[in-house]
């Protein structure tokens, strides 16, 4: 599935801008990380913009949240490999993510919007940012407190950190603009 397709079928299901912005980003961390990881950057991203497009229709409900995902991919045809990846992506039913695709949903999902905050402290400008930046802010709890550092750091048995900081932020600089960053 090409981004374009990814990003109409998500248009469909998910109003709310802010998230579909959460989307992208995450779709252009998976995007960078799938060749160091081994997989398909086309399809990766795909699910990094879909990974949660069930979030408004199931409210938050994290029994349902991925499943239903699932479920609207399916009935729009997308390829049961996404079908897979955007049910196994929640954590709270699913456990064990030891495919570097599934270890990669769940840190991109999470680093996303701590990259983006490290941007923001910059003034927007996220082609400031620097894996050390990263870092610093990363072991900071009260920066960015939303974002989960517990699902980005078993990134580290597929590949290294800083590595991976330096994916999601290469990811986030070429969707910069979209996101409303420079």
């Amino acid at each position: 599935m090409e981004r374009t397709e990814a990003l109409s079928l998500l248009a469909r299901h998910v109003k709310g801008e802010s998230l579909r912005a959460h989307f992208i980003a995450t779709g252009a961390v998976m995007r960078e990380a799938a060749v160091p990881l081994g997989g398909d950057p086309v399809e990766w991203e795909a699910i990094g913009i879909l990974h949660d497009i069930d979030f408004e229709e199931v409210e938050g409900s994290m029994e349902r949240h991925g499943i239903r995902g699932a479920e609207i991919l399916a009935a729009a045809g997308v390829d049961e490999g996404i079908c897979t990846a955007v049910k196994r992506h929640n954590h709270h039913l699913f456990h064990g993510h030891a495919t570097p695709l599934e270890v990669a949903v769940q840190a991109a999902d999470a680093v996303s919007g701590l990259v983006i905050a490290c941007a923001l402290v910059k003034g927007g400008a996220v082609t400031q940012v620097t894996e050390k930046t990263v870092k610093k802010k990363f072991r900071e709890k009260g920066f960015a407190a939303g974002c989960d550092r517990e699902r980005i750091l078993p990134v580290e048995a597929v590949m290294p950190l800083p590595e991976f900081y330096g994916c999601a932020i290469r990811g986030i600089t070429r969707v910069k603009e979209e996101l409303g960053l420079r």
